[in-house]
């Protein structure tokens, strides 16, 4: 079920391949997000249903772009924002892989505020690759002081640091794990002793 302007509406789910948003995983990272999320661009990687962007759309963001390599998916994704009358020029789903997508020349492409990355959790280099090739961009991609948040199973932890992206903060959830990042400028301090 969403929260916002489409509450209560149920979304689609694309097959047993996806994995759902849990509601306690779900209130925890949008209860994290709710400041920043009027107005934001949202990039939602991996969409699979679509739920969290759609989610953060109904919460009050101004545009969203899903990535889902399955064509099923990606239809799913469409139906999803047709239900809940979110769908529209604000909102994009992009059928493709999300590291050429990422690798992509950005300049075509607004600047994210957020970004959801929610790879499979058996693809734990996927992951990190999403996040170097998302910590590793200059300006253009993601916006100053942009928020990534990564789900992942919580033994695959990501690094802390990567490129511009600084960890703050981890919410686990039984085998679920969320990392929140922020984009920051130049290098990370580190006091001495550490």
């Amino acid at each position: 079920m969403i929260a916002g302007t489409a509450r209560g509406i149920r979304l689609l789910a694309p097959g047993p391949g996806t994995r759902p948003l849990a509601d306690r995983v779900k209130q925890t990272l949008f209860a994290i997000l709710e400041p920043e999320l009027p107005g934001a661009v949202v990039l939602d990687l991996f969409a699979g249903s679509g739920a969290a962007g759609i989610e953060a759309l109904s919460r009050g963001a101004q545009s969203a772009v899903f990535v889902e390599k399955d064509a099923g998916a990606a239809r799913v994704i469409a139906e999803n924002l047709r239900r809940t009358r979110l769908a529209g020029p604000r909102v994009a789903v992009v059928r493709g892989d999300v590291l050429r997508w990422l690798a992509r020349d950005s300049a075509s492409r607004p600047s994210f505020d957020i970004v959801l990355v929610d790879p499979p959790y058996s693809e734990g280099d996927l992951l990190n690759a999403t996040l170097e090739r998302l910590g590793g961009t200059g300006p253009g991609l993601l916006a100053a002081d942009a928020r990534v948040v990564a789900k992942h199973f919580w033994r695959g932890r990501p690094a802390a640091r990567i490129g511009l992206l600084a960890s703050e903060r981890e919410r686990r959830f039984g085998e679920t794990a969320l990392t929140f990042y922020r984009r920051i400028e130049g290098p990370l301090e580190i006091e001495e002793g550490e």
